[in-house]
């Protein structure tokens, strides 16, 4: 491996969870190919409940270039990090190209799932698959039905397995 070698490297982002500059957002600036996988989010912004995508774990990312070019970015930004090996070497990780590809597939083939409380329900959902998280129903999948004639908002639930 010479530092010429372009390979996927695995660096840490040191800044905050709540950063408005991570690591994944500077190399996107700088038209660096990287990788972290993501999750939705809901957070509210000016009032209004909105859905982000946020790295599923913040310190971790792929970055795919050489030493030539990540090294003084690293030596510019303390808090991006090469991750090492426990070598005694300080040699950095590196993920092989066909391992990044696949796991890059398998993090994209994933369904995405979301996250709604009842308030967030829209009309435009109903007949929907979903499944419920916590509670005395943790678990059961159903599909979301239509209350018809009701005044007071509900959740009504279709649960075909659980009688």
């Amino acid at each position: 491996m010479t530092d010429s070698d372009i390979l996927w490297f695995v660096m840490r982002d040191l800044t905050h969870y709540h950063s408005k500059s991570p690591a994944y957002k500077m190399l996107d600036g700088l038209k660096i190919e990287n990788f972290t996988p993501k999750v939705q989010k809901l957070v509210v912004r000016g009032g209004k409940r909105e859905r982000i995508e946020v790295p599923f774990i913040h310190d971790l990312i792929f970055v795919h270039d050489s030493r030539l070019n990540i090294d003084p970015i690293v030596e510019k930004v303390p808090t991006f990090q090469y991750r090492f090996l426990r070598d005694g070497k300080r040699t950095p990780m590196t993920v092989r190209e066909t391992d990044m590809e696949r796991f890059k597939k398998a993090v994209e083939v994933t369904d995405n799932h979301y996250f709604y409380t009842p308030q967030e329900v829209k009309p435009d959902m109903i007949g929907k698959k979903v499944r419920i998280v916590g509670g005395p129903l943790n678990g059961y999948e159903g599909n979301l039905q239509k209350m018809q004639g009701s005044r007071v908002k509900r959740l009504f639930v279709e649960l075909p397995n659980l009688l």
